[in-house]
């Protein structure tokens, strides 16, 4: 059984480092809880798609903690990127933009692109900001199931993972995933 820690600055400090070594971490944000990786970590984001038991089509949103570090995940930050993130980051807004050649090819499911946002809860920024680099997440439930917004739901969902950390952030306020906006293409789409 995955076990449930308290979001305490040790123990941030501990799944920053457990990500940094290439392990996986379950953490909060304001919209459903993670299941996160090293971004530039090809083994940890293959970890995440087998804990999920998630289609390797289909790719994970890389958290970073400000536009300074999307910038190290993405290629063609423009002026419409900055307006966006300015009005609405940190929160729940995920922004897809053509990616850097060190994101670890198999999360981004065979795409071009990488997903980017920064979350706005305090425990996964406090995160992001030990890590010091971008956190590749998807959420913290079984492919297919209903996204948690509780550190319980993750360990529900995961019993068969004992060496999984989950970080208690409370209750997600948000409760559903984020806005995710195409920009790699002329024209914007919403997805």
């Amino acid at each position: 059984m995955p076990k449930i820690v308290k979001a305490d600055a040790s123990n941030i400090r501990k799944a920053a480092s457990i990500i940094r070594d290439g392990g996986v971490v379950a953490f909060p944000t304001e919209t459903v809880y993670g299941l996160g990786c090293d971004t530039f970590n090809e083994r940890a984001a293959l970890e995440v798609y087998r804990i999920k038991r998630r289609p390797s089509s289909n790719p994970l949103i890389a958290h970073v903690l400000d536009v300074a570090m999307a910038k190290r995940v993405v290629i063609g930050w423009d002026v419409r990127c900055q307006k966006l993130a300015e009005a609405f980051w940190p929160g729940p807004l995920t922004l897809v933009l053509p990616r850097r050649a060190e994101v670890a090819p198999s999360s981004i499911g065979g795409r071009s692109t990488v997903a980017v946002r920064s979350p706005s809860h305090p425990v996964a920024r406090q995160l992001l900001e030990a890590m010091g680099g971008p956190i590749s997440a998807p959420s913290a439930n079984r492919a297919g199931r209903i996204s948690p917004t509780r550190a319980e739901h993750v360990v529900d969902e995961f019993l068969d993972e004992p060496e999984l950390m989950v970080l208690d952030g409370g209750s997600s306020t948000v409760g559903l995933e984020s806005t995710v906006l195409d920009l790699s293409r002329a024209r914007p789409m919403v997805l």
